[in-house]
């Protein structure tokens, strides 16, 4: 749960979670000009995204044999309630007390 609120903390990871959500699956080059990100700076916030599991990719090759990364959003769902916070706090291993 920390990860993936980590990961949604910052606006320009938010906006591309809500361009997938109501655009559908895009590549990088055209998610990079609908946003007006640059790519290498997509690619940042993409991969922080999938590697919590809130984006999923998919490589695929164009008729010419260009390459084409595309992502989707995954389905995800979680509540966020003082006892899931609870439960979330159970797995933490930085000790605060200092």
């Amino acid at each position: 749960m920390l990860a993936m609120l980590s990961a949604l903390a910052n606006p320009h990871r938010l906006r591309i979670i809500a361009a997938l959500a109501e655009g559908g699956r895009n590549y990088v080059s055209q998610l990079a000009r609908e946003i007006g990100i640059s790519r290498p700076l997509l690619h940042l916030h993409l991969q922080k995204l999938q590697n919590v599991g809130l984006v999923t990719s998919q490589l695929e090759l164009s008729d010419g044999g260009k390459a084409f990364n595309y992502f989707e959003v995954s389905n995800f769902n979680f509540e966020l309630t003082p006892t899931a916070i609870a439960e979330a706090v159970k797995t933490l291993t930085i000790n605060l007390e200092k």
